[in-house]
């Protein structure tokens, strides 16, 4: 018995669109990299804001040092990227319908002016963002931190190069949804409030986003990918292996920061019950 020919020729027609993207329209469109510009300079105005509304709604701030400033204000600044792209990564992968299985030809190779937009603004942010990390280094974090900003920073870029996996690196950005709960607590914690009522809720809500986003979502995302591998392996070589690598790399990561902030809520607990 023949195979149907009609999911294999779906697949040589979206790879031909990609490639008329890739090498005619990316290529004359100025809209990627003004999506990056666009991001490096949300990511400035974010940080400025961040600097001067702390300035008159924060009595602590003018006490803080330098080091400790320029953390609040990139704190400040990774939260506006977290909402953005939360909001963006969660329409467009379960409202938009761009990625849905009802229709014709692989999700590997579906893509949107606006998916491609929104992935450079984010690429823009993990540009300033890593720039930030290497000059402070290790003020802003460790090697942790660099390794798992280059491997978003590579697999985002990639995609929206390439028009390729925008479904799993918007699947992977959903993750920044615990970013503002995490810049919370440090807040909480420099403001001297780490016996306060809103620090232990902080700490429980961190707990539940974590395990919904960075572990069952990526739990999913490994599904996915195996239900739709016969689609992930005709990806270009280098866009294969990184589907592949880069998720497992982060969700262990994942893993090892949630046995983090497990140890860091059962200690505020214990403290709150000692009291």
């Amino acid at each position: 018995m023949d195979v149907p020919a009609a999911p294999a020729m779906a697949f040589k027609a979206y790879k031909y669109k990609e490639v008329l993207v890739r090498d005619y329209l990316l290529a004359d469109s100025y809209a990627p990299y003004a999506a990056v510009l666009g991001g490096i300079l949300m990511c400035k105005l974010a940080y400025d804001f961040t600097r001067i509304i702390s300035s008159f709604n924060f009595k602590g701030y003018a006490s803080l040092n330098d080091m400790q400033k320029i953390e609040w204000n990139n704190r400040g600044m990774s939260t506006v990227h977290a909402i953005f792209i939360t909001v963006m990564s969660v329409y467009l992968v379960f409202f938009s319908g761009m990625f849905s299985d009802q229709l014709d030809g692989p999700v590997t190779v579906r893509s949107s002016s606006l998916s491609s937009f929104t992935l450079g603004v984010s690429i823009g942010y993990f540009i300033t963002d890593i720039a930030m990390i290497y000059w402070l280094y290790p003020a802003l974090g460790g090697m942790e931190y660099v390794i798992h900003h280059m491997l978003s920073l590579m697999s985002t870029m990639y995609a929206m190069l390439s028009g390729e996996a925008h479904v799993y690196i918007y699947m992977g950005l959903i993750t920044e949804t615990t970013t503002p709960g995490i810049n919370l607590r440090w807040f909480l914690d420099v403001a001297g409030m780490t016996n306060s009522k809103a620090y232990l809720v902080n700490g429980v809500a961190m707990v539940v986003t974590w395990l919904v986003a960075r572990i069952i979502l990526f739990m999913y995302l490994f599904y996915h990918m195996f239900v739709h591998y016969d689609q992930i392996k005709k990806m270009n070589t280098f866009g294969y292996f990184l589907v592949l690598i880069a998720p497992c790399i982060i969700f262990v990561m994942n893993v090892l920061w949630f046995s983090k902030i497990l140890k860091g809520l059962k200690k505020t607990m214990a403290k709150r019950h000692a009291e």
